[in-house]
Order: structure tokens, then sequence, then C-alpha cells
């Protein structure tokens, strides 16, 4: 499988609803929560990829566009957009859509880096082949 298909192929979409447990004083989904939500989309998307074991090292400007209100749909969606020797990059967006009407729009969007690393935790190449 060639590199563009593998990339393809590990794109993770994943959908959660915003419900007032995780949402701050404005009704709005707190960002340290929409942080969370992206590095595991990205973290996902890594390993799939790579099918080794990856870590986060690094997170890169991330944007907050639009706010997401309680009530909410979200679809995380993760792609590999960069791969290197032993790390590779993954750019996560976050689209937000009301329940009860149709269209969407981008909320929030950054990049991941992801290291693989071995059994002693120490970085190994990225298989990519």
């Amino acid at each position: 499988m060639n590199l563009e298909q593998r990339i393809q192929n590990s794109e993770t979409r994943i959908f959660k609803a915003v419900f007032p447990n995780t949402t701050n004083h404005y009704d709005t989904l707190f960002g340290g929560t929409a942080m969370q939500l992206m590095d595991e989309v990205a973290f996902i998307t890594a390993t799939r990829f790579s099918r080794q074991k990856m870590v986060t090292i690094s997170s890169e400007r991330i944007d907050f566009t639009q706010p997401i209100p309680a009530g909410t749909i979200v679809e995380l969606i993760g792609k590999v957009t960069k791969v290197g020797n032993t790390s590779l990059v993954v750019h996560v967006e976050i689209f937000v859509e009301q329940m009860y009407s149709s269209g969407r729009e981008s909320a929030i969007s950054g990049n991941f880096t992801f290291v693989a690393i071995d059994e002693n935790k120490r970085p190994v190449r990225i298989v990519k082949e």
C-alpha cells in the first residue's frame, strides 16, 4: 500500500454530542475538553497510520474560530499531513452542527505531532511500506 493510500485509510472521524457537563459558564464546550478530544482523535489517526506505539510530543497552534454550544453535535476529523523518519503530524478539525437543523461549520483546528516509540520508550523509525 502506498503512502497516500495509508494516509487516506487512517483518516479518523468521531462524532460526539455536547452535553452540559462538558461546557463552561458560557454554555460552550470547554477549550481543554476540545483539546483532549482532538488529541485522542489524533492519537487514533497516528496509530491507524503507523500500527506502531505512538506518543504525542507537541500540539501547535490550535485555532478556536467558533464557539461550540451545549446541545450540538461535533465531528472530529483527523488526517496525517506529514510523515518523517520517527514522527508524523496529524491535523484535526472539529465541525459543529445543530441537532435539529442541517448545516455545519468548522469550529476548531490544530496540528499534533507524534513519535513512534519502542518498548523502552525510545524513538523508532516509522515503517513507511
